[in-house]
């Protein structure tokens, strides 16, 4: 679902760039710590916008809730679904510097116009076999800022050099196999079984 997800963003984000006809604009969903290297992956990136995750986290909050589905006369018993928050970076690798930070900035007004997404009110190609297992979603995107220790620890781990970029939260990615662990028989009667004396 983390790829699909990402995938779906990717192309909103690339639907406001063609709307602002900025066709030199693409946002692609590629390793940023790839731009650096030595390899051919490297030269695909030049002079893109690169969407990345370079994070994730539990949602501890929603961790404890029951997950039980009464089915009439059974119920059935699941593993409580996990929610997770997935810390992306937004970066341009692009060879103008005025580009790259004309780009952040369409990229703060989208989400700035956008905040919630949902299978409703998102454009996607539902017949692509990548997004056959999307149904329901719904998340929240948040800008995020890292101190400066933070961001000086976040490139040093991609790569050394620090690219104009922006960073977002993305809140509540539900994770469920839809597997069931076990179903029980409700209980329907209750007898009391006892003599009066």
């Amino acid at each position: 679902m983390i790829f699909e997800i990402l995938k779906i963003l990717t192309g909103e984000v690339n639907n406001y760039f063609q709307q602002l006809e900025m066709d030199d604009s693409e946002l692609i969903l590629d390793n940023v710590a790839m731009i650096d290297s030595q390899s051919d992956s490297a030269e695909a990136l030049k002079n893109k916008i690169i969407l990345s995750l370079i994070n994730l986290r539990e949602e501890v909050t929603l961790k404890n809730f029951p997950n039980s589905v009464n089915n009439g006369d059974t119920i059935s018993f699941k593993n409580p679904k996990v929610h997770i928050n997935l810390f992306l970076i937004f970066c341009a690798n692009r060879a103008q510097y005025n580009k790259s930070l004309n780009d952040l900035s369409k990229i703060l007004e989208f989400f700035q116009s956008k905040k919630v997404f949902t299978q409703s009110n998102t454009s996607f190609d539902r017949d692509l076999d990548e997004m056959s297992g999307v149904k329901h979603f719904r998340f929240t995107m948040e800008l995020f800022t890292p101190t400066f220790e933070e961001l000086n620890y976040i490139w040093g781990t991609l790569g050394g050099r620090q690219y104009p970029s922006v960073f977002y939260r993305m809140n509540l990615i539900e994770i469920d196999r839809d597997m069931i662990n076990s179903a029980e028989s409700v209980i329907t009667e209750i007898h009391r079984n006892y003599k009066q004396q």
